[in-house]
């Protein structure tokens, strides 16, 4: 059976105050469904955390107008390091997610009623779309994006992730990961040059070459419709040498520490890697079980990571449980689903229920 990407599934943001930046993320980008929350021991990403396990504090939050989430992400027990450098667009790593909204004007507007200066005016990407720029408390760049569909709306001005901005050395070697694993087959812009939608942001005024690439078929199947499209844009800077977003730090330190995506049939997966060159880094299955299920409290799955030619973290999670409502302990196994079949929408919509009022 041949492996199945359902689309995003969430960005993971490493933060201080797991808690106050989620009261952000609510309030500022509506990620307000709590699909889980833990406290526990990361034991499986050894080659990303010093070599030993770490206590952390995980959520994963979604906006119900679609999109993948925010894995919102704390250590415990040791204080999470900023970047050794001031990031600038380029460098090699996430510099930005994307989210989706319905209307871009819209949206520019509700964040300047609500007291947040966006880092630049609606302008035009190279394809002629409007997008701007917002920065969170923390120094993570957010790029607002127009995608008008909405899973369910809510009148909010932005609904989930849309994908990433993602910093790469050469784009030829990284399209082997986008394109060859992760199925972005369709080249939307491939432009070289100074941009004026950049100028705002930090080193947005050098000289790059810009790759934008989405799926050319929509996905199917599982959670695939809540996600929606999505889109990567791999920036290649031209005239200077970029460093790493990560250099001589842990996953969840400051910052985007992954892009996560949903998928079946781990296996079918895991052979696609190999035979690109870039093979499994951490598996779930290690350690637990030859199913790979991995325990999240409420959720349950199995996970894997690769890097990217330039280190930039790539999460695979084959759901196998996932909690719909738990006072009456209903949850949805997704072992015993046709991985082929979409998840009914009023299955979906249940996650609504998962307000998190007490953030």
């Amino acid at each position: 059976m041949e492996k199945i990407i359902y689309g995003i599934q969430q960005v993971g943001v490493g933060v201080s105050n797991m808690r106050q930046a989620w009261k952000w993320y609510k309030e500022f980008l509506g990620f307000d469904i709590r699909i889980f929350e833990d406290d526990a021991v990361a034991e499986l990403m050894l080659p990303y955390t010093g070599g030993k396990p770490q206590q952390r504090h995980a959520a994963l939050a979604l906006n119900m107008q679609g999109g993948g989430g925010m894995e919102i992400w704390q250590y415990k027990g040791r204080t999470p390091l900023m970047p050794e450098i001031h990031v600038q667009i380029g460098d090699f790593g996430i510099f930005a997610a994307k989210v989706k909204s319905p209307d871009v004007k819209k949206a520019y507007e509700f964040f300047k009623s609500k007291g947040l200066e966006p880092v630049c005016e609606p302008t035009q990407d190279p394809n002629g779309n409007l997008h701007f720029f917002i920065k969170d408390p923390y120094g993570n760049y957010f790029e607002i994006y127009e995608e008008k569909s909405v899973f369910v709306n809510k009148n909010k001005a932005t609904s989930g992730m849309g994908g990433a901005i993602i910093g790469v050395s050469k784009i030829e070697d990284s399209l082997r990961v986008y394109q060859k694993i992760l199925g972005y087959d369709k080249v939307v812009y491939d432009k070289t040059g100074k941009f004026d939608d950049l100028i705002a942001l930090p080193g947005g005024n050098g000289n790059f070459r810009r790759v934008l690439l989405t799926h050319s078929e929509p996905r199917h199947g599982g959670f695939a419709e809540f996600f929606g499209t999505s889109y990567i844009e791999l920036v290649q800077c031209t005239d200077r040498i970029p460093s790493k977003i990560f250099k001589n730090r842990f996953w969840g330190d400051l910052g985007f520490i992954h892009l996560c995506f949903d998928m079946k049939n781990m296996d079918a997966l895991e052979k696609v890697c190999n035979s690109q060159g870039f093979p499994f880094t951490v598996n779930s299955n290690v350690k637990h079980n030859t199913k790979g299920s991995f325990d999240m409290g409420e959720a349950a799955g199995h996970f894997t990571y690769i890097e990217d030619p330039d280190g930039t973290l790539i999460e695979f999670v084959e759901a196998h449980r996932i909690p719909l409502v738990k006072p009456l302990r209903i949850q949805l196994n997704m072992d015993k689903r046709d991985p082929h079949k979409p998840i009914p929408r009023w299955i979906i919509k249940m996650l609504g229920l998962k307000k998190a009022s007490d953030i």
